[in-house]
């Protein structure tokens, strides 16, 4: 399931909007639900905080069980291959 977060401003925000998608998925049933966040290659605040905590918050009181929050890429050693590559 794709969902987007990050709504800055008064402007319309591209949908469905995660706290929805996460809320909806426990309502229908799915117990387990497993979290990347593919635009962000390192941790941060906004994927620690917001999706590892709060958004497994709202999936356990919305009637899901557990929320497995999968870590960026961070400094793994392929990643660093990858962007030394990209780099030359």
């Amino acid at each position: 399931v794709l969902c987007f977060q990050s709504k800055f401003g008064k402007a319309k925000w591209v949908e469905p909007a995660t706290e929805v998608v996460i809320k909806d998925l426990a309502i229908k049933g799915i117990n387990t639900l497993d979290v990347i966040c593919p635009g962000f290659v390192s941790d941060c605040l906004e994927t620690l905080e917001e999706v590892a905590i709060q958004y497994r918050d709202l999936f356990i009181q919305s009637g899901g069980t557990k929320l497995n929050y999968i870590p960026c890429l961070n400094d793994s050693l392929d990643l660093i291959k990858v962007l030394a590559e990209l780099s030359n």
